[in-house]
C-alpha cells in the first residue's frame, strides 16, 4: 500500500469522527476546530513555555503587549506606554476594564505579582528579564512603572504572551505555584476561557461573553484536536475535519500537496518574533567536543543545504550563525565551513584523533528529539555524514520527558536542538552561549555548558548599549567569535508552515502567530 492509499483509507475511517455530537468538519461560522500536536502537560503558561502550551495557552491569557509582524509593539492588556530618555524607566497604562475568567477585574496588582513573584521562580526567561529591574511599582490601579538598574533596549520585547502572561494574584498569591498553580484550572484575561479538555482527546475553549476588547472574539469555540499520527493529522486536513494546522504538526514533505489543495492556504508568516533556529547540541563539557577544532571539523561534515532542500523539503534558511537572518543585528560576515570531509579530516588528524579500529576515530551518542519524523531524519542523517570522517554515531529514543532531562542536566554527548530568539537577540539568542546561564536542569538555558569570557562581555554590553552602531558592532563581533568557537552547530532557520481553511479570515495578524490570542480571527460568511 502506498501513502496515497493509506491516507485514502484513513481519510475514509476519520470521516464520519465525531465528539459530543459535533461534526470536527462543520460549515458553521464560529467554531474552529485546530490540530495540537503534541499534548499541552498543562495549559498554565505562566508555569510551562513549551509550544503546545504557547498556542492553546494564548487563547487564555494574555500578555501587556502583542507585536505586528515587523516587531513594532503593539497594545494587549497595555493600551500606551512611555520610555524614558534614558532607557532606566518603562511606564505602562493598563486596560482598565479588563477581566479575569472568573469575573475578577483585572489590575496593576497581577501585573506586580507576575513580573516580581511568580514568573520569577517559574519562567527562565521572564527570570532573566526582570532580574534587571530595580523596581517594578504600581503608583494606582492602572499605572505599573518598571525602573531598571541598567538600560536594555530589549525589556519592551519581553511581553509578549508566553514570554510574560499576566497571571491572577487573587488565585495564586501564597501558593505552592509549581504544584497548586498547575492543578488550577487555567484562568486568564484572554478572549477564550477552558470549558472541557479531554485527555488524549480535544481540548474545547469557548468565547468569553464580557471580553474587554468591543465584538471579540469572533470565533464562539475552538477545538484543539489531539491527533499523534503524522498521516492522520494531513488527512484531518485534507478532508476538512480539522481547519488549522501549525508549527511541525504536518511533516514538510505534505506541505505542498495539502496547499495545492482548493479548500486550503499556507503561509510562512507569524513566526517572526519566535525566528526559530535548528541545530545540533553539543555538551562542551565533554571531549572530544571540548576542543573547537572537533567541532568545526563536524560542521564542515554537514551540508546545511541537503538538511534544507532534503530534509525540511525548502521550509528553511542555511543558517550561517547564532543569529537569524531575519532578525535585527544579523551579520553574515562570519566563517563559512564548506561541506567538506577532506576539511574535517584534516582537523581531527591535527587534534591527533586518528583512526582505530573499523577506521572509528570517535564514537558519540545521538540523543535523539522525540517530536516527529524530521527530527528522526535529521539524527539519521547526522549519523550518516559524520560517518564519512569516522565519527560513529549511536541514535538514541527517548520520550519527551527523556530527552529534557538528559539534555537539561548535561548528561548527553550531541542532540538536537531548536530555540526561539525571542525578537531580540538580548531576550533570545544570548541565553544560549553566556556562561551565567548554565543552569543544571533549566532546559533552553546554556544546556552546552559552553563557556568564554569574551562572549559574556560582549553579550552583556550589547544588552544593556542604547547606541545603535554601537549595538550592531558587539553583535556582529560575537557572531564572528561564535562561529570561530563553533559551541553548537548551526543548521536552519526554520520557516514553519502555517496550513488553514480559506475561509478563516485574521488568522496570523502578528509576529506571534498562531500563538496569539484568536480576537479577531473569525470565518467568511
Amino acid at each position: 500500500m502506498n501513502r496515497r492509499e493509506f491516507n485514502l483509507m484513513l481519510a475514509a475511517a476519520l470521516g464520519s469522527s465525531t465528539f459530543a455530537g459535533q461534526a470536527f468538519g462543520q460549515e458553521t461560522g464560529g467554531s474552529l476546530t485546530a490540530i495540537i500536536q503534541p499534548e499541552p502537560p498543562i495549559l498554565n503558561l505562566g508555569l510551562n513555555q513549551q509550544t503546545p502550551t504557547g498556542v492553546v495557552g494564548g487563547k487564555l491569557y494574555e500578555g501587556l503587549l502583542s507585536y505586528a509582524k515587523d516587531l513594532t509593539p503593539q497594545p494587549l492588556l497595555a493600551d500606551s506606554w512611555d520610555i524614558s530618555e534614558d532607557g532606566l524607566t518603562y511606564t505602562f497604562k493598563l486596560v482598565q476594564n479588563a477581566k479575569w475568567h472568573d469575573g475578577q477585574p483585572f489590575t496593576s496588582a497581577d501585573v506586580i505579582f507576575s513580573c516580581k513573584s511568580l514568573l520569577p521562580e517559574t519562567h527562565p526567561r521572564a527570570r532573566a528579564v526582570f532580574d534587571r529591574c530595580e523596581s517594578i511599582e504600581a503608583p494606582d490601579e492602572f499605572t505599573v512603572v518598571f525602573k531598571l538598574k541598567k538600560p536594555f533596549p530589549a525589556f519592551i520585547m519581553a511581553f509578549e504572551t508566553a514570554s510574560a502572561p499576566m497571571v491572577p494574584r487573587h488565585l495564586l498569591e501564597g501558593k505552592d505555584y509549581r504544584k497548586e498553580g498547575a492543578e488550577q484550572p487555567p484562568i486568564g484575561t484572554g478572549p477564550f476561557r477552558l470549558k472541557e479538555w479531554v485527555r488524549g482527546s480535544h481540548i474545547h475553549l469557548t468565547a468569553v461573553d464580557d471580553y474587554y476588547r468591543p465584538d471579540q472574539p469572533k470565533l464562539k469555540e475552538i477545538y484543539y484536536r489531539i491527533i499523534p499520527d503524522a498521516a492522520s493529522r494531513a488527512v484531518s486536513l485534507e478532508q476538512g475535519e480539522t481547519q488549522l494546522a501549525q508549527w511541525q504538526d504536518i511533516e514538510p514533505f505534505d506541505v505542498e500537496r495539502l496547499s495545492a489543495l482548493s479548500h486550503l492556504e499556507m503561509t510562512t508568516d507569524g513566526y517572526e518574533y519566535f525566528s526559530p533556529m535548528v541545530w545540533i547540541e553539543l555538551n562542551c563539557r565533554r571531549p572530544p567536543m571540548d576542543d573547537k577544532r572537533f567541532r568545526q571539523a563536524l560542521m564542515h561534515l554537514i551540508d546545511r543545504e541537503f538538511v534544507r532542500d532534503r530534509i525540511l523539503f525548502g521550509l528553511a534558511n542555511a543558517a550561517t550563525g547564532p543569529i537569524s537572518s531575519s532578525m535585527r543585528y544579523y551579520n553574515s560576515d562570519v566563517k563559512t565551513y564548506e561541506h567538506s570531509v577532506e576539511k574535517a579530516v584534516a582537523l581531527l588528524d591535527e587534534m591527533g584523533l586518528k583512526p582505530g579500529a573499523g577506521g572509528v576515530r570517535a564514537t558519540l551518542k545521538f540523543t535523539m528529539v522525540p517530536a516527529g519524523e524530521v527530527w528522526t531524519r535529521i539524527a539519521e542523517y547526522v549519523r550518516q555524514a559524520f560517518g564519512a570522517a569516522g565519527i560513529n554515531v549511536e541514535l538514541q529514543s527517548n520520550d519527551l520527558a527523556g530527552w529534557v532531562a538528559s539534555v537539561s542536566n548535561g548528561d548527553f554527548d550531541i542532540s538536537g536542538n531548536q530555540l526561539y530568539q525571542n525578537g531580540d537577540p538580548a531576550l533570545g539568542v544570548a541565553r544560549t552561549y553566556v556562561s551565567s546561564n548554565i543552569r543544571k536542569g533549566v532546559m533552553f538555558s546554556n544546556t552546552a555548558g559552553y563557556s568564554n569570557p569574551k562572549v559574556d562581555e560582549l553579550f552583556e554590553a550589547a544588552a544593556v548599549e542604547l547606541d545603535e552602531e554601537k549595538r550592531q558592532a558587539y553583535y556582529t563581533e560575537v557572531q564572528q567569535l561564535l562561529v570561530e568557537e563553533m559551541p553548537v552547530l548551526w543548521l536552519c532557520e526554520q520557516k514553519y508552515p502555517t496550513i488553514y481553511d480559506n475561509r478563516l479570515k485574521d488568522l496570523v495578524t502578528s509576529s506571534t502567530g498562531v500563538n496569539a490570542n484568536f480576537g479577531t480571527t473569525h470565518f467568511a460568511s
